[in-house]
């Protein structure tokens, strides 16, 4: 009852959340339309839904190009594949293709379009550094993120902030070279306005991010047996590989812009090594320390500006 009872307080907070995102971007075109009495910004706004959807089909061919993604051979890698086929079934879902990167570092991500069809990639550091069991934990948190459609609700409510960012730049460009003070003037504050509804729509997107991970996070340990504590042994292993992977080659591998499809943000990975060592515990024996650690305030603010959630309350709402 209780597991019950908090996964569906996350999923209101979610809708709560692209509720939210939705009604100030319409109040605010709403407002920026009444300004202008002008009807010109709907096509900026076919323009920019019409490069969003383009980029959502695309996406899949970019993802594999950028992180050397191939597709996972069945006599290669048959455990795998019996992994990915069981936790899909227990999903509810269609067994999404297997794939394969070539990344050093430890990770896994989940993605796909109506053109290419649905993947969960894992990359080679993934499957060096943890056990078979880890493995499974972490696939089970990337099927998770294909059953509750992620790709799909991330891409519309990004772009609404990347509506607001363009609409800003297109008129702020232009104040600089309107006729008159007083158009000049409009337009400048149509513009500075535009850049906050951005500003804030980025932060709801943010914690969107944020709260998706960790309903991930939770449809693994329900799919998985003993897979909370197996998923959170799992992202330690993940964190403390990734940072010694980044101090031997003496510089971070490139995670690029895709960076929030992984399972743990590999920008992040010295910040969460050195908070799971606060707790004085490696990547086992985690569980008894992390219900006594304390989160700092300053790690609170940081964790609002990254679309992954704090290793620590990620891993206490594990246990939960």
């Amino acid at each position: 009852m209780v597991a019950t009872s908090g996964l569906w307080k996350l999923r209101l907070t979610m809708a709560g959340t692209v509720a939210v995102i939705i009604g100030v971007s319409t109040l605010a075109f709403a407002g920026i339309l009444w300004w202008m009495e002008s009807f010109d910004v709907v096509t900026m706004i076919g323009l920019v839904l019409v490069f969003n959807l383009a980029q959502w089909l695309l996406a899949p061919y970019l993802v594999n190009a950028v992180y050397g993604v191939k597709k996972a051979g069945s006599n290669e890698y048959p455990e795998l594949h019996s992994m990915v086929e069981g936790l899909s079934l227990r999903s509810g879902i269609k067994a999404p293709q297997l794939m394969i990167s070539s990344l050093p570092i430890p990770n896994a991500f989940a993605y796909g379009s109506p053109l290419a069809g649905s993947h969960v990639a894992v990359t080679r550091g993934l499957l060096d550094e943890l056990r078979p069991d880890e493995v499974e934990a972490v696939i089970g948190h990337e099927i998770g993120h294909l059953k509750h459609r992620d790709t799909q609700v991330m891409m519309l409510v990004s772009f609404l902030p990347s509506l607001f960012y363009i609409l800003a730049r297109s008129m702020l460009f232009s104040s600089y070279g309107g006729r008159d003070r007083r158009d000049s003037g409009g337009l400048a504050v149509i513009g500075g306005a535009s850049m906050l509804v951005y500003l804030v729509l980025t932060m709801f997107n943010l914690s969107l991010s944020r709260l998706r991970e960790y309903y991930a996070d939770q449809h693994s340990a329900s799919v998985v047996e003993n897979g909370g504590r197996k998923l959170s042994e799992a992202l330690a292993k993940i964190s403390t590989s990734t940072l010694r992977t980044q101090m031997y080659s003496g510089r971070k591998p490139s995670s690029g812009s895709f960076k929030a499809l992984f399972i743990s943000d590999p920008d992040h990975a010295a910040q969460d090594v050195a908070e799971l060592r606060e707790l004085g515990s490696g990547s086992s024996g985690l569980v008894d320390e992390i219900l006594t650690r304390r989160i700092s305030p300053i790690e609170s603010f940081t964790e609002l500006f990254s679309t992954h959630p704090n290793i620590v309350k990620r891993l206490r709402a594990l246990q939960a």
